[in-house]
């Protein structure tokens, strides 16, 4: 069993901007040789979450809405109040989303459905730089092993 921590670096636009991070965390995987185990992703920082959709016009559409009527950006928040940086709403949303996500792999691909892709969402009210944290657990390729 071998554990390697990697990251994925990216700047985003904020509100409620969706990357999709299926590709590259892939591609760490490939980079580090792994076989089966599972990938944990994980975003440090309390106003960008992390889970699974079918990336594709509509939803990118619908998510941000959703989460509009969930934790509006106009109602009042306390944390606007203390600190004056208007993104109470975002704090509210990561929490609701969650900053980590596991994703098993095996033969050293992902186990997604078909329309199913891991997106970074953030929620601040503006943007960020943003390194994400993909732990790989698991089985290497013999090569990778000895290394």
């Amino acid at each position: 069993m071998t554990i390697v921590t990697d990251s994925i670096h990216l700047k985003t636009r904020g509100d409620a901007d969706i990357i999709d991070l299926t590709l590259r965390i892939q591609e760490l995987l490939d980079k580090h040789g792994f076989r089966e185990g599972q990938a944990l992703v994980f975003v440090p920082g309390s106003t960008a979450g992390l889970t699974t959709i079918e990336y594709e016009p509509g939803l990118l559409e619908d998510l941000p809405e959703a989460f509009e009527r969930i934790a509006p950006r106009s109602a009042r928040y306390a944390h606007h109040e203390q600190w004056q940086d208007g993104n109470g709403h975002s704090h509210v949303r990561a929490s609701l989303l969650g900053p980590s996500l596991t994703v098993p792999f095996k033969e050293g691909r992902l186990l997604l459905g078909t329309w199913q892709q891991i997106v970074l969402v953030d929620f601040d009210n503006r943007s960020r730089d943003r390194h994400v944290v993909v732990q790989m657990t698991g089985e290497r390729n013999d090569s990778r092993a000895r290394q």
